[in-house]
């Protein structure tokens, strides 16, 4: 992304933080070798030259090798946050001062300011958007409709964006087309299992200092987030819950050994509770009301609505703020319920988000996909389109290759039965 003019536009914090933000992009920068040889790539090959872009994205140390890559790409770019909670405030700051790249995030930022870095993305005359969420994207089809001319495509990164962005095409004003980063394999098989999983845990116990071990420990939703952050969570030590609403999904995590039950029932049971839907409202008055006095409830989900915070405000008569990120709320009842994180993303409103190495392959997708995209000008079909095979598969490669590990390759013979069909037993 490269800066419009010698004055660079930006609202950042607080500039003077860029150095220790700097030594962070760097150390990050230690575990995503996928996205570095494509970073050198774009350096020469300048892909993206011309092309105006903006980035809604958590800005993480992570995010800053994405924003870098596509500076490198020739990207006359923009980059705002996904999420008022996530910002890491040095990093945007380096990414000002020591990259030359236009940054309008701030932690902690209400809604109106939020609101406005997305109409700043949008004054920027995009033809690529990278969302993550798909604030952006929603926005200028709802208010900028002059504008959707000028766009090439869309590339998402989370799952409730593509449930947004099917229903927009549902609709009939997707459009243009968005490529579907979410659904690579080299995205959601690791970034939401693994990435989730971990950070998930991290953004908890940062927050709360807690030991998981023996403590209940209810998950809800079964799909790749949930998935990681009940396995991470068993191995902790903690006995493990999952609600569902999809029977296939519910058998799955009944065979992996959890217990599934509806929410309702998992409500008086549970320590800790963590929604990973993309729905809203997943718990509701009718839980809290038998929740354990204590109960612990945070959201790794994208949006701050599957935890219904204002019904749980209506049921308490005072909330105080007990640590960072920590605020217990005082129930008519006589109990409490602790909400961490304010219900966002816990993993990156208490800890750093997913480790880099897992963000190598989701970033790496998403600079592919908008040089596809590029490539594919006025080729695909408006809709959500999956990142093309031989893509998810050659970042793979990159990643095994860089952990310095081999696959094993057919024989002549082997590629032949697979291709055969008169050869049997």
């Amino acid at each position: 992304m490269t800066a419009t003019s010698t004055a660079l536009k930006h609202e950042v914090k607080d500039l003077s933080l860029a150095p220790g933000g700097k030594q962070r992009i760097e150390w990050a920068g230690r575990e995503m070798p996928v996205l570095r040889q494509i970073q050198e790539r774009f350096a020469q090959n300048k892909p993206l030259a011309g092309i105006r872009l903006v980035a809604c994205c958590h800005v993480t140390t992570e995010t800053a090798h994405l924003a870098i890559a596509l500076k490198n790409a020739g990207a006359d770019g923009l980059l705002i946050a996904s999420n008022p909670l996530s910002t890491q405030d040095d990093v945007a700051a380096s990414l000002v001062a020591d990259y030359g790249i236009p940054v309008f995030a701030i932690k902690g930022e209400d809604n109106a300011t939020y609101n406005r870095h997305v109409q700043i993305a949008l004054d920027h005359k995009p033809n690529l958007i990278i969302d993550d969420g798909s604030d952006v994207t929603a926005t200028l089809v709802k208010e900028r409709q002059h504008q959707i001319g000028d766009i090439i495509g869309t590339t998402e990164e989370t799952t409730t964006g593509i449930v947004r962005l099917q229903a927009m095409f549902n609709q009939g004003v997707l459009t243009f087309p968005a490529m579907n980063v979410n659904d690579a394999d080299t995205k959601h098989f690791f970034d939401n299992r693994y990435g989730t999983g971990q950070s998930t845990l991290d953004g908890i116990i940062r927050a709360t200092n807690i030991l998981l071990a023996g403590k209940t420990i209810v998950i809800a939703g079964y799909g790749w987030c949930g998935k990681g952050a009940a396995m991470r969570a068993r191995g902790m030590g903690a006995n493990v819950i999952v609600t569902e609403i999809d029977p296939i999904k519910g058998i799955e995590a009944v065979m992996d050994g959890f217990r599934v039950m509806p929410m309702i029932e998992a409500a008086s049971h549970g320590d800790v509770f963590i929604t990973v839907t993309g729905n809203k409202h997943v718990i509701r008055p009718e839980h809290f009301e038998v929740m354990k006095d204590g109960a612990m409830v945070c959201n790794s989900g994208h949006f701050d609505i599957e935890i219904d915070l204002k019904s749980l405000a209506e049921l308490s008569t005072e909330y105080r703020q007990v640590r960072n990120f920590t605020q217990q709320y005082f129930l008519k009842n006589g109990k409490s319920i602790i909400v961490l994180g304010e219900g966002r993303l816990i993993n990156l409103a208490a800890a750093e988000g997913h480790p880099s190495a897992v963000m190598d392959m989701s970033f790496a997708n998403q600079a592919l996909a908008c040089e596809y995209l590029v490539q594919n000008k006025g080729k695909l079909e408006p809709g959500l389109h999956s990142i093309p095979t031989e893509i998810d598969k050659e970042i793979g490669r990159l990643k095994l290759q860089a952990m310095g590990i081999s696959l094993d390759t057919l024989t002549t013979e082997q590629v032949e039965y697979m291709n055969s069909w008169t050869s049997g037993t």
